[in-house]
């Protein structure tokens, strides 16, 4: 497994609308692309069966979102075994049989820099209170809500690029921004009429709130998660941005931001709670508690390391479109797997959510023909040394 494939990070959506062509034919963005569909419909329906069946402890569930993070080990040890086999055919190709050499040239495990170290710590902070808010959110709401809500995601994104990462404005943007507003305002009007059953009014506006709060949040975090990757790559000395890079990049956030859950955890008491709350569930019992927790860590850890990665190939609002374009599987599968009632604001909600992505994505693609048919244009035109006489 070979991904040492370098970067271009701050690169626009409207460049990727651009060379869409080029991106899917990369086997890795098609794989991200794969896992943040396993992630966006999968985890938020093992955490809603987990709060319906029984389960009620929110830090746990925060410590799900991230806790699959040693799976992040097995593609990199390939990706240093790989790394380590070149680098051995590379010095037998330059006949490097000096020693000191040898121990120059040793393939290092980790290719992070301090820098890049510490703002990966910082960004799984961000997300140990972000899982946080969803997880409270997701205890008093219907997934089909939630879904929605968190669609709002793609406007905090766009706001944040545009502040981190100087991401373009156009009017179509504006009006997606708008139309997701418009969308989540609409639901808000409507607070309590899919209360679910044993949740009171107030529970239900915590929820709501407290997921918007993760939208924001996490609409922070994509562009701040763009901005380190361009820095270190800017940064002399540092060396490229390879897609092993960005998977060690989401081992230190999910590594941090697990510790920050379990130590929620045991100030909650938490690890004291499960074994009872195992043998009350009421979904298989023990054996079903147990196997929906992996199944919550292993998709969680899908949706995320698919995300960062999508934030590689793209842009932060490119990883933001895609997650929103995957509320209608959520939805979908919400009213089949758990019934939820599906009220006319709620779809009149759903439709705006869909056309503010289409509204966006639309724009990019406008804006990318035209800055490709203006490159055109310039390269056909005549140099003015070759105009004079």
């Amino acid at each position: 497994m070979e991904v040492e494939t370098p970067a271009q990070p701050c690169r626009n959506v409207a460049q990727s609308a651009g060379t869409t062509r080029t991106l899917i034919r990369n086997p890795l963005l098609v794989v991200n692309f794969a896992l943040m569909v396993v992630g966006s419909a999968g985890g938020p329906l093992f955490l809603r069966a987990y709060f319906l069946h029984g389960g009620a402890r929110k830090w746990l569930s925060a410590f799900l979102q991230t806790a699959g993070f040693p799976l992040l080990l097995v593609p990199l040890c390939v990706s240093f075994f790989s790394r380590r086999r070149q680098r051995d055919r590379d010095d037998a190709d330059a006949d490097a049989d000096a020693p000191a050499n040898k121990a120059a040239t040793r393939t290092p495990f980790f290719l992070m820099t301090p820098r890049l170290l510490a703002a990966s710590a910082a960004i799984g902070l961000m997300t140990g209170v972000d899982d946080l808010l969803y997880a409270y959110g997701l205890a008093y709401l219907p997934v089909s809500t939630s879904s929605i809500l968190i669609s709002t995601q793609l406007a905090f994104t766009a706001a944040f690029a545009l502040l981190l990462v100087r991401q373009r404005f156009t009017a179509f943007s504006v009006n997606a921004v708008a139309l997701l507003t418009v969308g989540a305002a609409m639901l808000g009007m409507n607070a309590g009429g899919d209360r679910p059953a044993g949740v009171s009014r107030a529970q239900y506006g915590a929820g709501f709130a407290m997921t918007l709060g993760a939208a924001a949040l996490y609409g922070l975090v994509l562009p701040v998660v763009e901005l380190s990757q361009a820095r270190h790559a800017a940064r002399a000395g540092a060396g490229a941005v390879t897609y092993t890079l960005v998977i060690e990049m989401q081992l230190v956030i999910g590594l941090t931001a697990t510790v920050f859950s379990a130590v929620g955890m045991l100030a909650n008491n938490d690890l004291h709670a499960i074994p009872g709350e195992a043998r009350e569930f009421d979904l298989g019992g023990s054996a079903g508690y147990y196997l929906l927790l992996a199944g919550s860590a292993a998709t969680y850890q899908c949706f995320f390391l698919g995300t960062i990665g999508a934030v590689f190939f793209g842009s932060a609002l490119l990883a933001g479109v895609v997650m929103t374009v995957l509320i209608p599987v959520t939805e979908v599968l919400a009213v089949m797997f758990f019934h939820e009632p599906f009220n006319g604001t709620k779809g009149v909600a759903l439709a705006l959510s869909l056309w503010g992505f289409v509204s966006y994505f639309y724009g990019e693609v406008q804006t990318s023909k035209a800055h490709r048919h203006h490159h055109q244009s310039a390269d056909k035109t005549p140099n003015a040394e070759h105009l004079d006489p």
